[in-house]
């Protein structure tokens, strides 16, 4: 498995929508509200060939109220 967090700005008035979607949709190990330039905070693990571009585009980025976004990469280091 492979950890991705994902930050995501929302639209003003609507981070509880986008967060409440989120967790509709059972697509993250963890969420939280964050302080910022962004709204909300994402843990995600993905299975290690799945393409983490089309994963967001797919799941995340078509929902409604997110502006922005921005995922970083985990890698194994020790």
């Amino acid at each position: 498995m492979t950890c991705i967090f994902v930050q995501l700005r929302c639209n003003p008035g609507r981070t509880y929508e986008v967060a409440d979607e989120i967790y509709r949709r059972e697509i993250v190990s963890e969420l939280y509200s964050t302080s910022g330039d962004f709204d909300l905070l994402m843990k995600v693990y993905l299975e290690e060939n799945v393409d983490v571009g089309k994963w967001i585009s797919d799941n995340i980025a078509n929902i409604p109220g997110i502006t922005r976004s921005l995922t970083t990469l985990t890698f194994r280091a020790f």
